[in-house]
């Protein structure tokens, strides 16, 4: 009887959100166009050699001319190529499935994308005929175009029109909003790595070759490229080789301003890593300072890493990690 063999542990998975909301001002062209929407109206920008640009830019593509000849377009169009979306994501224009399209509108020489209610991907094709459908509220945003649908119409032989631009209120600004959404695998060492925090150990990988300790480990050795299998424990104290100070609040994080970022050397580890230092006013941090983790009730890291109270650690000794 033998036996059975130790099944490998589960490697972790976990859902990854990452924004990047930023606030943008509004140049003439981008104004006039955002307002033209919330208003019901498809603006696009004449460019040095006559054609309709829609969306508008305000440089022309192939002279670098500044652009301001705005001109009206009509809110139907032909698609000009298209990809079903079978699983809309949060956030997207519909929430059942799709068609993103790109769209050239009556009146344009190029294509604007945005999403198509179809019934299914038989429902669509390159060259049939679309109109903008309009959100019930509009705010001066391209979601102010809900979406296209199909339009039974012909072109009508329509030709953009000039228009000045101006709108009462126009809009000024936007909040730009980047967003990924996946699913997120630290992979078999930093799952070993996590695992172990969550019993308060540090805990790195060694390269067989070169034999630095890597914290948190990578699998493999960015300098000898090898896989690097070896646990070894590291900490839990170390040394500050770098420090920032951080003097702007970030939102959703409940630490006062100002407060002290740092790369910090754990005894044993070939690779500084970086945590938050407390326990001591901001302005007496130090390279060189002997720090130790503090762990809050349930969590599974460091919160923060405070002075041991040892002497300065000698620069000599940490100077490679910096």
């Amino acid at each position: 009887m033998t036996a059975a063999a130790a099944s490998p542990p589960e490697v972790l998975r976990a859902p990854l959100v990452v924004e990047f909301p930023f606030t943008r001002s509004l140049g003439p062209v981008q104004s006039a166009f955002l307002t033209g929407l919330r208003e019901g109206v498809v603006l696009g920008v004449r460019t040095s050699g006559g054609k309709v640009m829609v969306p508008p830019v305000e440089y022309d593509p192939v002279t670098a001319d500044e652009l301001r000849e705005l001109v009206e377009v009509a809110p139907t169009g032909t698609v000009t190529t298209w990809a079903w979306n079978g699983e809309p994501r949060p956030q997207q224009p519909l929430a059942t499935p799709f068609a993103w399209v790109l769209v050239r509108l009556d009146g344009a020489d190029t294509a604007l994308l945005h999403a198509l209610d179809a019934p299914g991907p038989n429902a669509v094709r390159t060259g049939m005929r679309v109109r903008v459908r309009w959100a019930a509220e509009r705010t001066g945003a391209i979601t102010d175009i809900a979406c296209f649908e199909p339009y039974e119409g012909d072109a009508d032989g329509h030709t953009a029109v000039p228009h000045d631009g101006a709108f009462g209120e126009p809009v000024t600004g936007i909040v730009a909003e980047a967003r990924l959404d996946y699913t997120y695998s630290p992979g078999r060492a930093q799952t070993a790595y996590i695992n172990a925090l969550s019993e308060r150990r540090t805990v790195g990988e060694r390269c067989p070759s070169c034999h630095k300790v890597y914290v948190p480990p990578r699998g493999a050795c960015p300098t000898c490229g090898v896989a690097t299998t070896d646990r070894v424990e590291v900490g839990p104290a170390g040394t500050v080789t770098t420090f920032c100070i951080v003097n702007i609040k970030a939102k959703n994080l409940d630490i006062e301003v100002p407060y002290v970022y740092a790369h910090i050397a754990l005894d044993g580890a070939g690779l500084a890593l970086h945590g938050r230092i407390g326990g001591i006013p901001y302005d007496q941090v130090r390279m060189g300072l002997r720090v130790e983790p503090v762990w809050s009730e349930g969590g599974r890291y460091p919160d923060h890493y405070r002075p041991t109270g040892e002497p300065d650690a000698d620069y000599d000794a940490y100077k490679e990690l910096i």
